[in-house]
């Protein structure tokens, strides 16, 4: 029987991840009674119990095929499971089984298929791994996160979303001062409506700029841009993932609606090339716009958003005049030089723009 896995739609602008490697030669058994059954692979024990894991010669799935892995699926609720803390039980959703024991002590799962999973997992059911480079495991998870947004996803961080967030955070942070510690990272899942006006924006801008075809960048010449902003409550924090209900919450107002260019200014005063969405390629940049009100939180949070740049009109010196970029232009990057010490890019449109994670680091 083949074991076949669905897949949805690559979330726009989300770099390609690839796969850890299936052996891991650091978790090395040093004793487990059960640690041959659990790497020779049964199926789960809340289901058949029996049957071997089903591989297609390059992944060990969790179970023996596609029944056994509906009724698994059935058991658990529909809601983001993030890992439970360590138990000394497998941290993997829906498993009871002991840990491994390795040379640096016990292990986070109770076997390396798991281990391989809980990296590579859905963001939404956790329970199969989510397809290439895409966040969820099926268009069916996909979907159904969809219909909840907006909501924020946690993302283990032990999973390559995650490390590779951290990466670009820290590799960005340019400033000559202390780049603080990533302490949770969350997946902001768009309603459909919002989803569907950002790929149509960006399908627009691609047909007119080729640049997907012709520069081999990505369509729309799509980025991952950092934008800091005022929270007003302790959405992020541990445990922390309902959404306030206040206007001025700029932090839970754009992942709920995401951008609106009429309230460009609102927290700054002022905008340097005119009313628009400013982001940064600066994580630190963006970290001095990053601001907590009313709250006693230990933590800051940033927004890495998805941005269509498309053709970027370069300016080094201020222009508040600006209500759009030149003419065949589709957005203004400010460059080093002349007034700025950082980059900034700015978007006129707000379909232009989507927020796609949310960044919490400790507050310096």
């Amino acid at each position: 029987m083949r074991l076949t896995v669905f897949s949805s739609p690559r979330a726009p602008g989300e770099p390609r991840t690839s796969a850890p490697s299936p052996v891991d030669p650091t978790l090395t058994v040093v004793s487990s009674q059960n640690a041959s059954i659990q790497l020779l692979g049964s199926c789960i024990p809340t289901v058949c119990k029996i049957k071997p894991r089903y591989s297609d010669g390059t992944r060990t799935y969790t179970c023996c095929g596609m029944t056994c892995a509906n009724k698994m699926k059935a058991t658990v609720p529909k809601q983001n499971l993030v890992p439970r803390n360590h138990d000394g039980s497998c941290q993997v959703p829906n498993c009871t089984q002991p840990v491994l024991q390795t040379l640096n002590g016990p292990a986070k799962y109770c076997s390396q298929p798991h281990k391989v999973l809980a990296e590579t997992a859905c963001l939404w059911c956790r329970l199969s791994p989510k397809k290439g480079d895409r966040h969820f495991c099926s268009t069916a998870c996909a979907t159904e996160a969809q219909n909840n947004a907006a909501i924020l996803l946690e993302i283990p961080a032990g999973h390559v979303t995650y490390k590779d967030i951290v990466h670009q955070f820290q590799r960005s942070w340019r400033h000559d001062t202390y780049c603080p510690s990533v302490k949770y990272i969350y997946k902001i899942v768009s309603s459909k409506e919002l989803s569907d006006k950002y790929d149509a924006y960006k399908a627009k801008v691609e047909s007119r700029g080729h640049f997907a075809v012709q520069t081999g960048l990505t369509a729309g010449n799509e980025n991952r841009r950092w934008h800091g902003t005022l929270r007003k409550c302790n959405i992020g924090d541990k445990g922390e993932t309902q959404l306030c209900s206040s206007d001025s919450c700029s932090l839970c107002c754009i992942i709920r609606k995401s951008y609106q260019i009429i309230l460009s200014g609102k927290n700054t005063g002022w905008g340097r090339f005119g009313d628009g969405v400013y982001t940064s390629s600066t994580s630190s940049k963006s970290n001095d716009y990053s601001k907590n009100e009313d709250s006693t939180s230990p933590l800051k949070g940033m927004l890495l958003n998805k941005v269509v740049v498309g053709l970027g009109y370069k300016l080094t010196e201020n222009d508040s005049s600006l209500t759009k970029p030149r003419d065949g232009y589709d957005s203004v990057i400010g460059e080093v030089g002349g007034k700025l010490n950082y980059d900034e890019l700015v978007v006129y449109n707000n379909d232009a723009i989507r927020p796609s994670y949310l960044v919490m680091y400790e507050a310096a």
